[in-house]
């Protein structure tokens, strides 16, 4: 019994560990899954729909992190993140309804943990979209030194 109990709580744990780790890919893998359907729907057969689907599915990961990385307003940084977060999200709220499903809670608690359990998730796949963009370049921090050494220079 004890045995049971311990490897099941092992096994949970790894299923939360993957959760949380893969949660910045959920927007590229469902982009990559529809690009690769609709090109299998096209009759152009099983390679060409997978190699599709992982071309599309990369593009928009790298797309996503470049955006990011460049675009230096705010505004525009959080509706980014939350379109890569949205998707996570969701996954966060269908993973953890089922797994608390399964451990037998009522269907209140299954919604509250489901609820939390998707809050959580995006926030973690908005702070990891973050630092996948990585740290400002040199050159930003040196344009943004020199605008500041001559904060007159663009009034005519």
């Amino acid at each position: 019994m004890f045995v049971s109990a311990f490897l099941s709580v092992i096994g949970l744990g790894f299923l939360v560990w993957v959760l949380f780790s893969l949660a910045v890919y959920a927007l590229p893998a469902f982009v990559g899954v529809t690009v690769g359907m609709y090109v299998y729907g096209t009759e152009a057969g099983v390679l060409a729909a997978l190699v599709a689907g992982i071309f599309a599915a990369v593009f928009t990961l790298l797309i996503g992190q470049i955006v990011f990385a460049k675009v230096q307003s705010v505004p525009m940084r959080l509706v980014i993140a939350s379109i890569f977060a949205a998707p996570a999200g969701v996954a966060g709220f269908s993973a953890i309804k089922g797994l608390s499903q399964i451990g037998g809670a009522s269907e209140s608690w299954t919604l509250a943990f489901a609820i939390i359990g998707g809050i959580v998730v995006a926030g973690t796949a908005w702070v990891r979209i973050a630092s996948l963009a990585g740290p400002p370049d040199e050159d930003d921090d040196r344009h943004r030194q020199l605008k500041q050494a001559q904060p007159f220079s663009n009034d005519r």
